[in-house]
């Protein structure tokens, strides 16, 4: 399953609606895309500070969801990784719904009242989250971390959400502790440089993406 498919199961209740709704999911699930490409070897990230996104590879990928982002990243070979992660057609949401809805994980319910009511995704079947959120407890109680841990948990305390949509799966760690803890996974990432790279990328720009706007929004 792609770190983004795991990563949209963690953002929606089994009835299919969001875990926040203050939470910018559309931003994760941008980052979590861009991830599994990095680890596709498709694309790579720059070093600097706000790494430019290249296009290693082109063309299709042989999922839904990457086929579709990487149609975007190819028009938007060499922009700032911060761009990216606010970018809507990145993160393939529905793309990512078909391929989930089609391997007989969640059910897409359409929108209704011409799109008043939103389309909701309730899960049919729970087994593949519950095997997702039973690794990161694994890793929050101290287990070593796959990439695909370290992005998710970097994502979620990206995106502020962090302590809701793992409620359970950090025991006694209040929210504090549990900050350290993404904060130490996510340098303790057994993976290639690139994808190292791409996980501390990826939560300083949806830091970003997420806190300019609120101080935006504050201060008008």
């Amino acid at each position: 399953m792609l770190i983004a498919e795991e990563l949209f199961l963690l953002l929606r209740r089994d009835d299919g609606r969001p875990e926040s709704v203050m939470a910018q999911r559309g931003y994760g699930l941008a980052a979590a895309v861009i991830t599994d490409l990095v680890v596709a070897e498709r694309i790579t990230l720059s070093e600097d500070k706000d790494p430019r996104l290249t296009v290693l590879v082109p063309g299709p990928v042989g999922h839904p969801a990457l086929d579709a982002a990487m149609v975007r990243l190819e028009k938007k070979d060499g922009k700032k990784l911060s761009s990216l992660v606010t970018d809507g057609k990145i993160a393939a949401e529905r793309e990512l719904a078909a391929g989930l809805r089609a391997a007989g994980v969640i059910e897409v319910e359409e929108k209704r009242a011409l799109g008043l009511v939103p389309e909701k995704y309730p899960v049919r079947d729970p087994e593949p989250e519950r095997r997702v959120r039973e690794r990161l407890r694994t890793v929050l109680l101290g287990g070593t971390p796959t990439p695909a841990d370290a992005s998710l948990l970097s994502i979620l305390q990206g995106l502020e959400i962090a302590p809701k949509v793992l409620e359970e799966e950090r025991g006694t760690l209040g929210k504090k502790e549990l900050k350290q803890r993404i904060e130490v996974v996510s340098t303790d990432v057994v993976a290639g440089e690139a994808v190292a790279k791409a996980v501390a990328a990826m939560n300083a720009a949806l830091i970003t993406a997420v806190f300019v706007p609120v101080v935006a929004s504050g201060s008008s």
